[in-house]
């Protein structure tokens, strides 16, 4: 019974692996960028690589290397990185109610390894979710992250000064290249857009740039949600 137990523990660890290979080829590219942002920032390679095996986050890891860049305090990113991140306690208390039950140490530790992209693959997986298949498809996810974090720093390292530079520019290119496709698909988003950069406008005359764009994407979002029309209404004036 125990041997066959074990086959099956094998079985799904192997069968997350094969779901997390997309995930961590996918992750390549994203990756290697940040390494190579987070160079032009002025991070050395550990601490590169010590903010992926801690933190796991793309979005938040970009957020906080435009927060450093403009000489933002501690309290303000982490402050800032966990409102963009809160969404994951709703991703994993869904995902809670589809994992096999086990020990709260395991759920604990592959909890930290939930992602948009793991969630997903995990979520439409049909039938319960066992922890083996969870840490299969972690794994490879985490692996590639932090492994290629750390090779886009060593290559940027290797760029010359100029052109590391100019990477910096590449932040907010990425966080417009991310934004436009929002803005074409909802109005809202333009409103929160633009909210948000009359918020932080405003209050950096008189507050720190590191609480001026905290306290400027809470008010947006609060004040656009509260303002903003029903599904119905809102997809109306998408489409």
């Amino acid at each position: 019974m125990s041997t066959t137990i074990l086959a099956k523990k094998h079985s799904d660890f192997r069968e997350g692996v094969q779901a997390g290979v997309s995930i961590g080829l996918g992750y390549m590219p994203i990756a290697l960028t940040f390494g190579l942002i987070a160079k032009s920032t002025g991070l050395s390679v550990s601490e590169t690589i010590l903010m992926s095996l801690l933190v796991f986050a793309g979005a938040s890891q970009y957020i906080a290397l435009s927060l450093l860049a403009v000489g933002t305090g501690v309290f303000e990113i982490i402050l800032t990185t966990f409102i963009v991140n809160i969404r994951h306690l709703l991703m994993s208390a869904s995902l809670n109610e589809k994992v096999e039950d086990d020990h709260p140490g395991k759920k604990a530790l592959y909890a930290f390894g939930v992602t948009d992209e793991t969630f997903s693959v995990s979520a439409i997986k049909e039938g319960t979710v066992s922890t083996g298949y969870m840490f299969g498809v972690i794994i490879i996810a985490y692996s590639s992250w932090v492994i290629n974090s750390g090779i886009g720093h060593v290559i940027g390292s290797s760029l010359p000064q100029t052109l590391q530079e100019s990477m910096s520019v590449a932040l907010y290119a990425m966080f417009v290249g991310l934004l436009v496709p929002s803005m074409k698909k909802h109005k809202k988003v333009i409103v929160l857009a633009g909210a948000a950069a009359i918020c932080n406008t405003l209050f950096s005359q008189f507050l720190s740039t590191g609480w001026a764009i905290v306290l400027a994407t809470l008010v947006a979002a609060v004040v656009v949600e509260f303002f903003a029309k029903s599904p119905k209404q809102e997809e109306e004036i998408s489409g």
